[in-house]
This record gives C-alpha cells, sequence and structure tokens, in this order.
C-alpha cells in the first residue's frame, strides 16, 4: 500500500485538458487561474514526509517550488520532469538547476544538447534526459563528454495516443536508477 497525504489548497490545483487528434497528435490545455504563487505545503508535513523518504519526485508547481529547499536541506534526492521547457522560461529555472535527476522533452529545445549542458552547468543534476518522442531519448550524466543517444524500442502496433508516454519514461527512468542502475 502506499500511503497518501492530502493537502487541498484553498483554490483548488490546476487543471489541464488534453484534446487528442485521430492521428494520435494532442493539444494540451491547461488553466492556471486556479494556481498562485503563494500556494506552499505545509512545511511540517514536507519535513515529515522527507524524513521518511530518500527521494522526491516533484511537479513543476508553486507548491513544490517552496518544497525543494526543505527536500535539499532533508537530504532527500530530487528529480523533476520540464516537460516542454524552452530552455529559457524562467519559472522553470529552479527545478532545472535545483533537482538531482531532470526530465526535459525536446518538443520546445531550439538545441537539446545545449540545453541538457546548461542544466549541468549551472545546477547539481547527475543526470539529464530529453526525451524525442519517436527518436528515443538522450541521456547526459555528470562528466560525460556528451548526450548518449537512446533509440525508443519499436511499438508493436500502432501508437493512438501518446498521453503518458513521458510519464511512462520518468517512472521506468527513476525506478531503474532508484533501484541501482547505472547511467
Amino acid at each position: 500500500a502506499i500511503d497518501l497525504t492530502a493537502v487541498p489548497l484553498p483554490g483548488g490545483t490546476k487543471r489541464a485538458v488534453n484534446l487528442v487528434g485521430p492521428d494520435g497528435r494532442r493539444l494540451s490545455l491547461y488553466d492556471d487561474s486556479r494556481s498562485h504563487v503563494s500556494d506552499r505545503l505545509p512545511e511540517e508535513t514536507v519535513r515529515t514526509l522527507a524524513g521518511a523518504s530518500t527521494h522526491a519526485h516533484v511537479s513543476i508547481t508553486h507548491p513544490c517550488a517552496h518544497a525543494l529547499p526543505l527536500l535539499r536541506e532533508a537530504g532527500v534526492t530530487v528529480s523533476t520532469d520540464l516537460h516542454d521547457w524552452d530552455g529559457e522560461n524562467p519559472y522553470h529555472e529552479e527545478f532545472a538547476y535545483g533537482s538531482d535527476l531532470v526530465l526535459v522533452s525536446t518538443a520546445a529545445l531550439a538545441d537539446h544538447e545545449a540545453t541538457m549542458r546548461q542544466i549541468m552547468e549551472r545546477g547539481r543534476a547527475e543526470a539529464v534526459v530529453a526525451t524525442a518522442g519517436a527518436e528515443g531519448s538522450y541521456l547526459l550524466s555528470r562528466g560525460a563528454d556528451g548526450p548518449v543517444h537512446i533509440p525508443a524500442v519499436a511499438p508493436p502496433g500502432p501508437v493512438v495516443d501518446s498521453n503518458g508516454a513521458g510519464d511512462a519514461y520518468a517512472a521506468g527512468f527513476l525506478f531503474g536508477r532508484l533501484t541501482g542502475a547505472s547511467f
């Protein structure tokens, strides 16, 4: 069983709707009207959970941004998925440069290798993964000369909807790393 700690926010949380076309392409619509920069997770809750954990995967939300220093203080390793960050939006920087493992999609990056190197140079990441859909992904680990290309596995049938593919990739990558797999 996995314990759940509910922390309701007075205004609710962000909402997203994905519209998927017949060709499998999607359009994601986000409603940020319920999300505020002042949103916080209770400090005591974060400290308690961090004290019982070795790793935290944080979403790129205001409450998680405020939790990052507490997680680092507790010695918990942190991972994040920057999703379709363009490598320039300052909102993502605290997550990009403050996490030990960083995932990002190549979809909005002009130069994925330069962005991966930038995350390494400015941050604390031991590894950066850039996912590239059907092209596979790229892994840059600290001390490596450059990113390693990891080709995608051919699907056994047609891809009808890629929603959740990045989350599944992140879960598999983190499971491997946190159970001792090397880069």
